[in-house]
């Protein structure tokens, strides 16, 4: 099993460690979106095979799509019909876990408000696992308060102080500055990754991505 955490860079770390020449990739995601899911199973392997390190950004896709004027395809029933069956084809190839979440799309808000609380606690990856897990390896529904609670103790987490912390106004910024930093950026989905200035987007373009961090 790989470790996560070996690949992860953070915040912090992220001016001096591209000063010093180190090869970094910043992957900019979301819970809601199937294939950012897919992306987080496969893009630690890529960093293995190319010694990068991955520089976890959540954001929030709806307020993105407010800034860009973009929409899910899961407005679109014929396409979003096609992909899921082609999710369900490249998870087969991954060798994941996935299943079509009845209840999607889902309000995101309060689960990527935690992920900014998660990674200030310094428990990102692990939050991040659950929550993708709970969605799209176990279908449940994550629009409701109960069932958020309910795996955020699954995992492990304090629920309390996580429900708590997705009202601090300090996350609540920097959930909004992230996610207009990608739009800024060029971001008009999830995944969507960077290799310096270089753009990537999609769960099946991972191969570009390794290609710009090999260079």
């Amino acid at each position: 099993m790989l470790d996560r955490t070996s690949s992860q860079i953070l915040e912090k770390d992220v001016a001096e460690y591209r000063k010093s020449g180190g090869k970094l990739v910043e992957f900019f995601y979301e819970f809601g979106s199937p294939t950012s899911y897919l992306a987080y199973t496969q893009l630690p392997r890529v960093v293995q095979r190319t010694g990068a390190k991955i520089w976890y950004r959540p954001f929030l896709l709806g307020g993105l799509y407010k800034i860009v004027n973009n929409h899910s395809p899961a407005e679109n029933p014929i396409k979003a019909k096609w992909m899921f069956d082609d999710l369900l084809r490249f998870a087969k190839r991954y060798g994941v876990d996935f299943v079509n979440n009845k209840h999607f799309p889902i309000n995101t808000l309060p689960i990527m408000r935690g992920a900014i609380f998660a990674e200030q606690k310094g428990e990102l990856l692990k939050y991040s696992t659950a929550i993708y897990d709970a969605i799209w390896k176990q279908g449940r529904n994550l629009q409701e308060p109960a069932e958020i609670a309910a795996v955020l103790k699954e995992g492990g987490f304090d629920a309390k102080a996580y429900f708590a912390g997705t009202e601090d106004a300090g996350v609540k910024a920097k959930l909004k500055a992230v996610t207009e930093e990608a739009a800024s950026r060029g971001v008009f989905g999830a995944p969507t990754y960077f290799v310096g200035d270089e753009m990537h987007f999609g769960q099946d373009r991972l191969d570009f991505v390794e290609v710009a961090l090999a260079r």
